[in-house]
């Protein structure tokens, strides 16, 4: 008697802890992955042209807002706070 209801318990149990173990896929993958572009220097200088190039990476500077890309044409993406530079300086204008 004292082993069946020891496997009484046991698959209570087991049965319980295999409902809580449940794998489920993740979301689809949808192709577009997103890459961070490195850190900007403490000071940047610009020029004429509000583009910074650095790593592989074009930077561009609006509005108050760092944007990057990997091509000067487009495909811009916001640029995380912490990645932006301390301090921008402007070159003066001939």
């Amino acid at each position: 008697m004292k082993s069946l209801s020891s496997r009484a318990i046991i698959t209570f149990f087991a049965a319980f802890l295999l409902t809580a173990c449940v794998v489920a896929p993740g979301p689809p993958r949808t192709g577009v992955e997103v890459e961070i572009a490195p850190p900007l220097p403490a000071i940047i200088e610009l020029g004429v042209d509000p583009y910074y190039y650095s790593n592989g990476y074009y930077y561009y500077y609006n509005r108050d807002r760092w944007q990057y890309s990997r091509s000067r044409g487009g495909g811009w993406r916001d640029l995380p706070r912490t990645h932006w530079p301390r301090e921008i300086r402007h070159r003066e204008r001939e």
